[in-house]
């Protein structure tokens, strides 16, 4: 019986100087594997050659797919899933920090133990403290949200069955984290340890902001665990204030006006406080709104120029 089909899903943005690298590992751990395969390169917007580039490899069993703006790398994979045909799907980064060759190892595990959804888990990683403190707040929120306890959520090098894929493109969520998405339509979940290699060309495509916005990505869309929070804070600084306010008030009657006038200057830090806490809720809550917003609108997450 003819084995499944592989699609391996590249999201690609201003990637120039590594294209050519990335392809030349790829193209023969894929032939190595000696089953029918597919690659989808799925070009974000590049400014620079990056398009070029991968037309340069369309054909085959080479698919590359180009959006009509940089939408991000999580509607890009989105567009490479809708794409692909293969039985298993696997995620690569184009910056080839996670080595090809770890593919077989990854199809190999998934099929042994019949499972949905395979992570990894990156082994010496080679990038900088402030991005591995990030990945362990994230790793740490989803292992709380999801209630799955997997040990690596931002490592892109991931294989999805064809079911979960098809699960996480009819849900056309707008915004979204893509490893907690598939682990809320899989039952069967393993993780298996790869190596991380420090990036060959170019600059990491998430700095401190967007890495900022992926957590909010991932609370928001998977939680209302902070406006429960906002609650509960709401009603202990209510009580708070009130008990304050009471103790201001026998203080003038036991140790007169000129106590409780010094206290004045407490009430107004402690005023500052609440309206500071009180602008965070209304920009917690505007998050959530905003995010409804873009759903109402039900505008695509992305658009597709054209298939090489």
């Amino acid at each position: 019986m003819a084995r499944d089909k592989i699609s391996v899903v590249i999201p690609v943005y201003n990637e120039e100087p590594v294209i050519g690298r990335l392809m030349e590992r790829l193209l023969p751990v894929m032939e190595g594997m000696d089953r029918e395969y597919e690659i989808i390169l799925v070009d974000d917007g590049s400014t620079d050659r990056s398009l070029e580039i991968m037309k340069g490899y369309a054909g085959g069993a080479v698919l590359v797919v180009e959006l009509t703006r940089n939408y991000g790398q999580h509607a890009a994979v989105f567009a490479g899933f809708e794409n692909s045909e293969g039985e298993i799907v696997v995620t690569l980064d184009a910056d080839l920090q996670n080595p090809p060759e770890e593919i077989p190892r990854l199809v190999e595990h998934m099929e042994a133990g019949d499972f949905e959804v395979v992570g990894t888990i990156r082994v010496t990683r080679n990038d900088p403290a402030y991005r591995k403190l990030a990945s362990r707040v994230v790793n740490a929120l989803t292992r709380r949200i999801t209630g799955v306890s997997l040990n690596d959520w931002g490592c892109m090098l991931r294989a999805y069955r064809r079911s979960v894929v098809q699960h996480m493109v009819n849900s056309r969520e707008h915004s979204t984290f893509i490893p907690a998405l598939a682990v809320s339509f899989a039952k069967d979940i393993a993780e298996i340890e790869v190596k991380h290699e420090q990036r060959h060309a170019g600059e990491s495509k998430y700095p401190f902001r967007k890495l900022v916005s992926l957590h909010f990505d991932l609370v928001t869309s998977f939680s209302d665990l902070p406006l429960k929070i906002l609650l509960y804070s709401g009603f202990v600084m209510s009580l708070l204030g009130i008990g304050f306010g009471l103790l201001l008030m026998v203080a003038r009657l036991v140790f007169g006006a000129e106590w409780a006038a010094q206290g004045v200057f407490t009430l107004f830090a402690i005023l500052f406080f609440f309206l500071g806490a009180q602008f965070l809720a209304f920009g917690l809550m505007g998050e959530y709104i905003g995010r409804i917003y873009r759903e109402v609108k039900n505008r695509p997450a992305y658009t597709i120029r054209r298939i090489y």
